[in-house]
């Protein structure tokens, strides 16, 4: 019992952040059935499904940055599930964009892909979200191996990047909200670049002292 409670000293934390995760879709469903989404109900459904979908990113991409500076090794036990809870907040922003926008017309949805840039940048980023939430699993680990599985994860910054070039030119005006997501985007990539540089130099550190060994 003494090692379930230090191996878990937050049970509630994984409830605690699929009930947080849900907020915002509950309230956008309550806003929908009492008629207050606006004058544009479907541009706010898009907005807010596609808002959650990019902070729930940009908090998975957080959690290694996180423990890097910290210490602290809850972050990387919801690391998955907040990338999995901001694939789902995509997946409905697509099928809101697709169902309720576009009424399902393929062709209208492909034209809209390829005339409109914002369109075309969140479409490739919720792409590239796909394989990374069906390989989610323990077992998909297993059978790609750990090394290939993680340079497949790495595009979860590339999809992150992608979301935020697409909110920022939806906005087009008032650019203060988006760019805060791409400046924070840019602060986790900037610490995940030193934390390597740090590791590959104390990699050769060892193998430049054998050879001034050899040479002495």
């Amino acid at each position: 019992m003494g090692t379930a409670a230090r191996s878990l000293p937050f049970p509630w934390l994984k409830p605690g952040v699929l009930v947080g995760a849900m907020a915002p879709l509950v309230s956008l469903v309550a806003r929908a059935a009492t008629g207050t989404l606006g004058a544009d109900p479907i541009a706010e459904c898009l907005n807010q499904l596609g808002l959650a979908a990019l902070i729930l990113l940009v908090a998975s991409l957080a959690c290694t940055p996180l423990k890097t500076i910290t210490g602290w090794t809850w972050p990387i036990r919801i690391r998955k599930e907040l990338g999995l809870l901001a694939f789902f907040y995509a997946l409905l922003h697509v099928s809101a964009y697709s169902g309720l926008d576009q009424s399902f017309d393929v062709r209208a949805i492909l034209a809209d892909v390829i005339k409109r840039k914002f369109i075309f940048f969140g479409f490739a980023a919720f792409v590239l979200l796909i394989p990374l939430a069906a390989t989610s699993t323990q077992a998909a680990v297993r059978r790609l191996g750990f090394r290939r599985w993680k340079r497949i994860h790495r595009l979860a910054y590339l999809a992150a990047s992608l979301g935020a070039l697409h909110f920022i030119w939806r906005v087009k005006k008032d650019l203060r909200e988006p760019m805060l997501y791409a400046i924070a985007l840019a602060a986790l990539l900037l610490v995940r670049a030193v934390t390597y540089a740090r590791a590959r130099l104390a990699d050769r550190a060892p193998a430049a002292a054998s050879i001034r060994d050899g040479l002495a």
